[in-house]
């Protein structure tokens, strides 16, 4: 590393230089993350030329505010240190190490969160904190779907480049001399910078492009931000109203009486249907990242959905269905719960998601057996602990022992689809009828899937190869089912969990919440298509009005197809930290800080436009959230006879 600087004079400039060559190259890396992530991403999604340098002198601000955290460590050693510390072997290689892991982390991070945009057209959010949480699933799902080795190779030589450049300085700034006064004065300086960017975090402007403005911010600090609001309150960061008020207008809305002042029970009874097909067999096919966009039968002309398509023509077709969320259990909360996507976090993932009322619970009633399929392992997503403890069966991965193909996510669609062929026979012996949720993987990345199959390359083929992959064994198991006992009683609900990338300049990008959704029962049900607008939340009182079985419960879902002329039926989503109600061509967005936005929405151009404040349809979004996220923490989400 050359010979050791020897000089003792005191100097604040060489104390201070490390910080300020590691920090140019943090803000100069970040600048250039952000002009590259405009030009890959943000001019498709709308940011124009005019509005880049706005875009990127925010990001700057951002950047700076993060700054005093970036070099924290730095600046604490700066601080504490005393002169002539790096003139011995070992702490001079100590700090030679340590300025290289600093180069090492600046140069990496601008990669991760490039890709991380790429899959998800934002800054690290709440998908990034559940990355954190499931190291071993993510680190070789990224591992097998980017180029990791090259990206490490490549950032490590040019770590290297910087570090002999930057060394001489840092070295010197740990060898002359400075006094215990100046480095106790630059110590309280720096803290005082660091409490001023805690208290000007909240500062920034607002752009009407969502993706302007996740561009202009800092990819930590949105990633620190989805740590600590992983699981929020909703009455402390988004709007409210008295619980009495909130909940008279639920009563109201859902025609359940209303017995005191402030009444906390929403179950409702619905009766039986006497045109309603009785107890079928009920299996919910939840199908991974299948968005309406890749479906022939929504209007997609790529082919890539040959058998989707054919159930299509067969089936009871829902052409304006919605998911909740952008989350895997956010679909499973919907479609098991018909429960309000609470911001942030999905219940099935947060303390006290045992007991819930569920769609399971209902069916129970009525003789089934319940079950829940998965092609993983069911400790991922907290999937096993919410099903198990919600009265459901579970069977996952690890029963699935003669599996043809697996890879991080779990087995092959075909293998868990022959799987649910066996566990149903074995269900249809039993003389009781089964309902059964499952939830399969395949088509996620790394698209790996088994060799063999015409037209879907065994890997590298990306995300079309995963729709195709999907739709193939769907079909390979519709045409399977066929041949068993049980198949002609039995009602195959088949839906998405989310679309695969919900993108887009808005707000809430809505054209990427629509998703494939049919009913598929032959013998009793004639194909049509209904063109009613329905979410996840609707699917299982739907189900319960087609087969007439009456029950008592506080879903917030609503039988679609026996809707009373004129009334209400908005469509609930979640973006992240936002929360939307979308009913009639008019959305209200209600977001963190008590924030609420309102838009005119036109579903045949797709497209959000901001509108007047919406006093009423703001108030129902809030008594829907609200009440929900009451009902929950005061575990007053149950059926009448489990109420505590």
């Amino acid at each position: 590393m050359g010979k050791d600087v020897t000089d003792k004079k005191f100097s604040m400039t060489d104390r201070l230089r490390p910080l300020a060559l590691l920090g140019a190259v943090y803000l100069g890396l970040s600048l250039l993350l952000r002009v590259v992530l405009w030009w890959q991403f943000g001019l498709n999604e709308g940011v124009a030329p005019l509005t880049l340098p706005a875009v990127l002198a925010m990001g700057i601000w951002q950047d700076a505010l993060v700054l005093p955290f970036v070099l924290g460590p730095l600046a604490a050693l700066l601080c504490l240190l005393p002169a002539g510390w790096a003139g011995r072997r070992w702490p001079r290689f100590a700090l030679g190490s340590l300025l290289y892991v600093l180069l090492f982390g600046l140069m990496y991070m601008p990669f991760v969160e490039f890709f991380f945009f790429q899959e998800f057209d934002a800054r690290f959010n709440l998908v990034a904190v559940d990355y954190l949480i499931y190291p071993h699933e993510v680190l070789v799902n990224i591992w097998e779907s980017y180029p990791v080795g090259w990206v490490l190779l490549a950032v490590g030589a040019v770590a290297m480049l910087l570090h002999r450049l930057i060394w001489p300085a840092f070295r010197r700034a740990f060898q002359n001399g400075c006094p215990f006064k100046a480095r106790l004065r630059f110590g309280s300086v720096w803290l005082l910078l660091a409490v001023s960017a805690v208290l000007l975090s909240g500062s920034g402007g607002r752009f009407s492009n969502r993706v302007a403005v996740e561009l202009s911010a800092n990819g930590l600090r949105s990633l620190v931000q989805a740590f600590c609001t992983n699981e929020l309150s909703y009455v402390k960061y988004y709007r409210t109203m008295e619980d009495s008020q909130a909940f008279a207008l639920m009563h109201k809305n859902f025609g359940v009486p209303q017995t005191s002042a402030v009444d906390y029970d929403l179950n409702r009874t619905v009766p039986e249907r006497a045109d309603g097909f009785g107890p079928m067999n009920v299996v919910v096919i939840v199908e991974e990242s299948f968005g309406a966009g890749f479906v022939g039968a929504y209007g997609d002309n790529r082919g890539l959905t040959p058998n989707f398509d054919r159930l299509a023509t067969e089936s009871l077709r829902f052409g304006n269905a919605f998911a909740t969320g952008t989350r895997t259990v956010r679909g499973l909360e919907a479609i098991t719960l018909s429960l309000p996507p609470i911001p942030s976090e999905s219940v099935v993932k947060r303390p006290g998601c045992e007991g819930l009322a569920n769609w399971g619970q209902v069916m129970k009633t009525h003789g089934y057996s319940t079950s829940f399929l998965y092609g993983g392992y069911g400790y991922f997503d907290n999937m096993n602990h919410f099903y198990g403890n919600n009265g459901f069966t579970l069977s996952d991965r690890t029963e699935i022992t003669d599996s043809r193909f697996a890879n991080i996510w779990g087995v092959s669609d075909e293998d868990l689809l022959e799987h649910a062929l066996d566990y149903y026979d074995g269900e249809h012996a039993s003389g009781k009828p089964f309902f059964s949720i499952v939830m399969t993987t395949s088509n996620h990345s790394p698209y790996t899937f088994p060799k063999g199959i015409p037209g879907i390359p065994a890997e590298g083929g990306g995300r079309k190869a995963g729709v195709k992959y999907a739709d193939y064994a769907l079909g390979r198991f519709m045409d399977a089912a066929k041949k068993h006992a049980w198949y002609d009683n039995t009602l195959f609900v088949i839906v998405a969990d989310h679309d695969a990338r919900v993108y887009g300049r808005a707000q809430v990008p809505v054209e990427h919440y629509r998703i494939p959704l049919l009913f598929h029962a032959p013998a009793r049900l004639s194909p049509k298509v209904c063109e009613t607008a329905i979410s996840q939340m609707d699917i299982a009182p739907t189900v319960l009005g087609l087969l007439g079985l009456g029950y008592t419960a506080p879903f917030y879902g609503q039988d679609v197809l026996h809707l009373a002329p004129g009334a209400d039926h908005p469509i609930l989503l979640n973006h992240n930290h936002d929360v939307a109600l979308l009913d009639r061509g008019q959305m209200v967005v209600l977001g963190l800080n008590h924030s609420v936005d309102s838009y005119s929405y036109d579903a045949q151009q797709q497209l959000l436009a901001p509108a007047p404040p919406l006093g009423k349809l703001t108030d129902l979004a809030t008594a829907y959230y609200q009440t929900a996220f009451e009902l929950f923490k005061r575990h007053g989400y149950v059926l009448h006879d489990e109420k505590i």
